[in-house]
């Protein structure tokens, strides 16, 4: 059942009648509408959940809240030329806007975009008031894509052209394009029509000594490969990444960026976040091995495996490049099974570690025997069998422990015993009756084991006939 909404003025209405009729204390007050409206079954979660204020000083009767405040002095001063007074004025929307959601949602419903939009072209040609409108816009937007409309778009390509070589005016743009992508196909497929791409490949290499600029832009081009928004039925995804690695050389531009900050765990985890994303061909996986990306990935394992976050970002990119069965091998010959395990071992309390290494060492052993070996010998699947055993909760551990225990046995009969013995059948067993998605691969991974399973015929294609 879909939540019942209301609207801001309704919920401060239920708060100033608490105070005025039943004389409560502002928090008071405040507490009990939240309390009256969540018992209702009321989605608060776009509500400002604070007590309106005087709004000035000449009509303190007249209560609101402090982001309209910054709104009004917007509107008021839109029309004004004193460059001074518009970029202190929305420094302090910004400001409001950086406090939560529900304060952007409030400043969108009351007509926020156009204004911040109107500030924007207007001080497209003074420095730091581009920087000023420009992070506004970027606050505002952060949640809210379908503000962005066709003139925003064309500001935010004029905003990435004009400002190349500054690095805090293209970082804080690019925001606005990470923050208006998200989650909105249409938007994307605009920005990628209107030319964002190499705009954004070009800030990687023309700013690649700044940290800020490089996971900015990096987020951002991942954001162009997504394939998140539920409104659309087919995306753009595949082509985006396409287009970013053939056109604009997307690859060879980030693992460069990487080589200039071999100390900057964030960075390097951005990128490997990103690549993970592109590697969406066979030979582009080959490409970023051949490049240098999983030797800097191995480097990241191995320098950072205590920060559980990032080992987690290192194994998605590392499977995803894994999907290549030469770069198979040169995992393994790189020592990347024993620093997977090591990871996974030092995190054996974090389902998202486990799930990732799970199927990071799930790909290494799909078709090869000798990856088998390696994981075997360096206690993966002991590991697996642990990460079950901790994480019984957690359908995405159970599918992917499932998944690797399978792939290590379906070629080598010979680990059948050993990991039978670890304990896998009855975990196995366990996860099928706990987790419905986990059937068929639990079913599957004890086939493979010689356990005894119940496999069921949905349809066999006999005792009937299709009729009109």
């Amino acid at each position: 059942m879909s939540l019942r909404r209301i609207t801001q003025e309704t919920f401060d209405a239920a708060v100033r009648e608490n105070m005025e009729e039943f004389e409560m204390e502002p928090d008071e007050a405040l507490r009990d509408a939240v309390e009256q409206f969540d018992s209702q079954g009321v989605d608060l979660s776009c509500i400002l959940k604070a007590v309106p204020t005087a709004s000035s000083d000449e009509n303190p009767e007249e209560k609101t809240h402090e982001v309209l405040k910054a709104l009004d002095s917007l509107r008021i001063g839109k029309d004004s030329s004193g460059v001074m007074e518009w970029t202190s004025d929305l420094k302090c929307f910004t400001e409001q806007c950086l406090l939560g959601f529900a304060q952007r949602y409030l400043a969108a419903q009351k007509d926020a975009y156009p204004i911040v939009l109107c500030y924007c072209k207007k001080s497209l040609e003074e420095r730091e008031a581009a920087l000023a409108a420009l992070s506004a816009l970027a606050a505002l937007t952060d949640g809210q894509p379908d503000l962005l409309d066709a003139e925003g778009k064309k500001f935010l390509l004029d905003a990435l052209k004009r400002y190349q070589a500054d690095s805090s005016v293209t970082c804080v743009a690019i925001c606005v394009v990470r923050h208006c992508c998200l989650k909105h196909e249409q938007n994307r497929q605009d920005l990628v029509k209107g030319g964002v791409l190499p705009l954004l490949t070009t800030a990687v290499t023309q700013h690649r000594g700044c940290a800020e600029v490089l996971k900015e832009a990096s987020a951002a081009l991942r954001v162009m490969t997504f394939d998140d928004d539920i409104r659309v039925t087919f995306g753009n995804a595949h082509e985006h990444a396409k287009s970013i690695v053939l056109e604009n050389k997307g690859l060879n531009v980030l693992i460069e960026a990487a080589k200039a900050h071999p100390d900057n765990s964030s960075v390097l985890a951005e990128i490997c976040s990103t690549l993970s994303r592109l590697a969406v061909r066979n030979e582009f996986c080959q490409d970023i091995c051949d490049m240098g990306g999983l030797k800097f990935m191995m480097t990241l394992l191995a320098d950072s495996y205590e920060t559980a976050e990032l080992v987690r970002q290192v194994m998605n990119a590392i499977k995803a490049v894994a999907g290549n069965d030469d770069v198979k091998d040169a995992v393994v010959n790189a020592g990347g099974v024993q620093l997977i395990v090591i990871a996974m071992n030092r995190h054996i309390s974090n389902p998202a570690v486990c799930e990732s290494s799970c199927a990071c060492l799930s790909v290494l052993a799909l078709r090869k025997p000798e990856n088998c070996q390696a994981i075997m010998e360096n206690g993966g699947a002991l590991a697996a069998v642990e990460a079950m055993k901790a994480h019984t909760k957690s359908v995405n551990v159970q599918k992917q422990a499932c998944n690797l225990l399978r792939n290590m046995v379906s070629r080598m009969q010979n680990y059948t015993q050993p990991i039978l013995e670890m304990g896998a059948e009855a975990l196995i067993i366990q996860a099928v009756k706990n987790h419905q998605d986990c059937g068929d691969l639990g079913k599957a991974a004890l086939r493979d084991l010689g356990c005894q399973v119940e496999l069921r015929e949905l349809w066999t294609g006999k005792h009937g006939s299709l009729k009109d």
